[in-house]
């Protein structure tokens, strides 16, 4: 029999977490359970099953057997009874677990380097990577840069390696999380049309336009980009410091550990 599943976030925006909760959630749903991510945004609403997190029901009545996965948010310690209260942390520095109040039952990470990061004990599962394939004809010479346009993920420094590596112009497929980053460091190579800042939703049609990415991040407690590149055979050119260690598993192992720790 399947299970009742809750996942609640503090962030639905595009961004890796929100991508692993809509995969992790489409998942729970094609193998049987009955799964709903709540987020405070509406990016996620028609990726998977989905709600506000306003309009989330924690139901008091434990016979119900709900389980929550919580993300990025901060509960009172004494929670309704539900079967299990999984905190699932995708952070480092802005959400340090030590300091939260402990409501959960069990924690998972997303990588073993995280958990070390973070100092405290859980189980590792790595992120679901969405389904993509092989690009077919892919679109020569442009360079792009994926992912939120921050200070952490370093744009600038992917922007100026793919410019000396000979390509004339680089996409920049992320939102601006970061104004003041871009305006200091960015904003110039777009002013001088050496970088264009484009949204699409669609992963498949992204990669597709692409021939190579590049990626700078400070820091990654589970390198997406890498894994999305090795499923669609683009081009990846990396910094070490990108590196996360994490694991890549495929989606029945993933479901399997997620299944285990729902019945321990």
């Amino acid at each position: 029999m399947g299970k009742k599943i809750k996942i609640l976030s503090g962030w639905s925006a595009p961004g890796g977490s929100t991508v692993a909760f809509i995969n992790l959630c489409n998942l729970f749903n094609e193998r049987g359970h009955d799964c709903t991510f709540y987020g405070p945004h509406e990016w996620h609403l028609d990726k998977c099953k989905a709600g506000h997190l306003s309009e989330c029901p924690i139901s008091f009545n434990a016979e119900e057997g709900e389980n929550l996965i919580v993300h990025y948010l901060k509960f009172p310690p004494n929670l309704p009874p539900q079967n299990k209260v999984i905190l699932a942390c995708h952070e480092k520095d802005v959400f340090p677990v030590k300091e939260q109040t402990p409501f959960w039952t069990d924690i998972v990470y997303v990588s073993n380097s995280q958990m070390f990061w973070q100092g405290v004990p859980g189980k590792v599962i790595p992120n679901v990577v969405s389904p993509l394939s092989p690009t077919k004809n892919p679109v020569l010479g442009v360079a792009g840069v994926i992912g939120s346009i921050d200070e952490n993920k370093q744009t600038h420094l992917s922007i100026e390696r793919a410019l000396k590596d000979g390509y004339n112009k680089v996409v920049l497929y992320g939102k601006i999380t970061d104004q003041p980053y871009y305006d200091a460091y960015v904003k110039k190579y777009v002013d001088e049309d050496k970088a264009v800042v484009k949204w699409q939703d669609h992963k498949q049609t992204m990669y597709d336009s692409l021939s190579k990415v590049y990626h700078s991040s400070r820091s990654e407690t589970f390198n997406f980009v890498k894994a999305e590149c090795e499923k669609t055979e683009t081009l990846y050119d990396g910094l070490d410091s990108a590196e996360s260690g994490a694991e890549y598993w495929t989606n029945t192992e993933i479901l399997k550990a997620w299944e285990e720790l729902l019945d321990e």
